[in-house]
């Protein structure tokens, strides 16, 4: 058992016994409780109204079963979840991943996080996430269109722009957010344009929705290296994933000098020494819905594929996990450590385990936790939603400049907050504690509901 604060450790214990066989999610709340310690000893009020165990319980969990055709004619049947986690600083808000792997254990761990993520944004929004264990890999249109609108047809009653406002996440794209918005259209007989978020630009999304979740990880990290007088011009950079978040995490370091040598998918590592090719990778991943050995065929030559190595042993100045949870471990760390690494921002979200980041910071890593470093996809989601709700449109230089702002000011926060409670430098416990208490205080507000 895990050594925690004596107000924290039956509130784990809880969680564990409540939630069984639910392991990210019990990782998800101990990297929180382990940082409230000092906050608790300082604010008993929040110990006396039971403010923690509410948060780590959700408000609402919905499960239900996807019925639909396949392009045979076969019955498919799916588990959706949506789990509606906490709206006392907004409607809940929180993206929709769809892959095998999703189970309700792996909702809640995303749910929680997205709490606090959403309020270091300082933006009024709630934290809540949703998801199926479809695939949508290797599926026609038709079979993807199919699916999403036999999911709409019960996740509607669930939704709604001061209620819950989905977006996407791992496997839901702007196809499936097209999908998912028809249908809800089409049930309630309402242009709700802010129901959901990430949209396509002609129908009610916002500039900078695509880039800002990799944008935003790259401005986190560029902060947290500007307070050892270092940035990322000159810096090489290893870059895990290769979806819309790796590659625009790649673009906007190559914007700002650096150069970005790596990044991966399933299938292995590509080492590409003259800087990855973010066109091409566009092309691979976003158009032809590619592999990276199709991107080393396009750079010819140039680039090299390694199916037997980690991306972490790649040599770097600064590594950007922005894959999936748990996808660097303590060998992982440590070779990031071993080949000089400064500086590490989770641009996915819970990507190093516990013992990764021990190592990372017990190192002298700086390291950009994901509630703080890759918030900048949900902050550029609230700003979607303010523009639906103002029926306007913003310029891309307009809305990435107020997406650099708010990443600024979660690095500020965080780095203040951290101080504060004698951790300088300490972005995990600058992030939970800041967060924790603006959701805390405005539970007391509330009262018991």
């Amino acid at each position: 058992m895990p050594d925690l604060d004596p107000v924290l450790q039956p509130v784990y214990e809880q969680v564990l016994r409540r939630n069984p066989a639910e392991a990210e999610f019990h990782q998800a709340v101990l990297e929180v409780l382990d940082s409230l310690g000092p906050v608790v000893r300082q604010h008993p009020e929040y110990v006396d109204a039971r403010v923690i165990e509410r948060i780590c319980e959700p408000e609402r969990q919905i499960i239900f079963r996807v019925p639909w055709l396949d392009d045979t004619g076969r019955v498919r049947i799916n588990r959706a979840f949506r789990v509606e986690f906490s709206s006392v600083l907004g409607p809940y808000k929180g993206g929709l991943r769809f892959h095998p792997s999703v189970l309700l254990g792996t909702v809640k761990f995303l749910g929680f996080e997205q709490i606090f993520k959403n309020a270091l944004t300082g933006l009024p929004i709630g934290g809540g996430k949703g998801g199926s264990d479809f695939d949508p890999k290797g599926r026609s249109d038709a079979e993807v269109m199919r699916f999403c609108q036999s999911l709409m047809t019960e996740l509607y009653r669930h939704v709604g722009e001061y209620t819950d406002v989905p977006a996407g996440d791992i496997g839901v794209g702007q196809r499936e957010l097209g999908y998912l918005f028809g249908q809800y259209k089409r049930i309630t007989n309402r242009y709700e344009s802010g129901v959901l978020t990430g949209k396509g630009l002609g129908w009610g999304g916002s500039q900078v929705r695509r880039e800002a979740t990799g944008y935003g990880t790259v401005i986190f990290v560029e902060e947290m290296l500007r307070t050892r007088d270092r940035g990322l011009d000159g810096a090489k950079v290893v870059v895990s994933g290769s979806g819309n978040v790796a590659i625009y995490a790649i673009e906007k370091v190559h914007q700002l000098g650096g150069t970005v040598v790596a990044c991966s998918d399933s299938g292995g590592v590509v080492v590409d020494e003259e800087g990855v090719d973010v066109e091409i990778l566009k092309q691979v991943k976003e158009v032809r819905r590619g592999r990276l050995t199709d991107y080393v065929q396009e750079r010819g030559g140039v680039a090299r594929h390694h199916s037997d190595i980690s991306i972490w042993e790649v040599p770097c100045d600064v590594a950007l996990p922005c894959a999936t949870q748990n996808e660097m471990d303590e060998q992982g760390a440590q070779a990031l450590v071993k080949g000089g690494c400064a500086a590490v921002a989770e641009g996915s979200n819970m990507p190093c385990t516990p013992a990764a980041v021990r190592v990372l910071t017990g190192a002298g890593v700086l390291f950009g936790p994901g509630k703080a470093a890759n918030a900048g996809g949900v902050a550029t989601s609230a700003l979607e939603m303010q523009q639906n709700a103002s029926r306007d449109s913003w310029t891309f230089e307009y809305t990435e400049e107020r997406l650099a702002e708010i990443m600024r000011g979660i690095h500020e926060r965080c780095a203040a907050t951290a101080e504060e409670y004698g951790a300088p430098g300490n972005y995990v416990v600058g992030a939970n504690a800041s967060a924790f208490r603006q959701v805390a205080d405005a539970m007391l507000a509330q009262g018991v509901v």
